[in-house]
C-alpha cells in the first residue's frame, strides 16, 4: 500500500502543477484521467522499486517542489517567501537539516509569520521523510496565527498524504472544501486532491 500512497501524492502534485500552469477545461480533465488511469494500473500491477516496507516508503518521500502551490495560498510576494525559497534550495540539494535550520532562524526573528510555520512543517516533513509531531506542531501554530487561512490544512494534508495517510488528508481537505468560498482561487487544488484520493481508493486492490 505504501506505493499507492506515493502514487496518489505524485498525481495530486502533478495535477496541481498543471492547473497552476494554466491548463483548464477538457485538457485538464483528459490529463487528470490519464494520470489516474496510469496510477491505478501502477498500483494494481505493483512495482519492483516499491515493496511497501517503511524503508521503501521513506526513501520515495523525498522533498517535493511546493513553490507553485505555496504562491497560490500565500501569495507570490509574501514577506516570508525569500526564507522559504532558501529553504527549498537547500532541501533540493539534500541539505534538509539546513533547510529546517534556516526556517527556525527566520521564525525566531518573525514568530508570528504563519507562512514560515507552514514552511517549517513542510521542511520537517522533508527531513524526516514523513510527518512528525514537530511538523504537526508547526502546522498547528500556523493555524493558530491564521485561523481562517486555508494553507495550514492544505499543506498538512500533503504531509499526511506523503506519510501514507490519505484518509487523514481527505478529512482535512474535505473540511477545507466545506468552508471554501466558491470563487476561491485555491479551491480547485483542494477539490482535485479530494477527488483523486477518492478515485484511487475506489480503484485500489481490496
Amino acid at each position: 500500500m505504501t506505493g499507492l500512497f506515493i502514487v496518489i501524492l505524485l498525481v495530486v502534485i502533478a495535477i496541481a502543477a498543471m492547473r497552476l500552469a494554466g491548463l483548464r477545461g477538457g485538457l485538464l480533465t483528459f490529463a487528470a484521467s490519464a494520470l489516474m488511469l496510469g496510477a491505478a494500473g501502477y498500483a494494481l500491477g505493483g512495482s519492483p522499486g516499491l515493496k511497501g516496507s517503511p524503508r521503501s516508503g521513506q526513501a520515495a518521500a523525498a522533498p517535493i517542489p511546493l513553490t507553485g502551490a505555496r504562491n497560490t495560498f500565500l501569495g507570490r510576494f509574501s514577506a516570508s517567501e525569500h526564507w522559504l525559497l532558501m529553504s527549498d534550495a537547500l532541501a533540493s540539494r539534500g541539505k534538509t537539516q539546513d533547510a529546517v535550520g534556516i526556517l527556525q532562524s527566520a521564525i525566531r526573528a518573525h514568530p508570528r509569520d504563519y507562512g514560515l510555520w507552514i514552511g517549517l512543517g513542510n521542511a520537517l516533513t522533508d527531513h524526516a521523510r514523513g510527518i512528525t509531531p514537530a511538523a504537526r506542531y508547526a502546522f498547528d501554530r500556523a493555524r493558530q496565527l491564521a485561523p481562517n487561512a486555508p494553507a495550514p490544512d492544505y499543506f498538512e494534508g500533503l504531509a499526511l498524504l506523503r506519510s501514507g495517510d490519505p484518509a487523514g488528508a481527505h478529512k482535512l481537505w474535505s473540511g477545507l472544501l466545506t468552508r471554501a468560498p466558491q470563487n476561491a482561487q485555491w479551491r480547485p487544488l483542494v477539490a482535485d486532491g479530494v477527488a483523486i484520493i477518492e478515485k484511487m481508493a475506489a480503484q485500489a486492490p481490496r
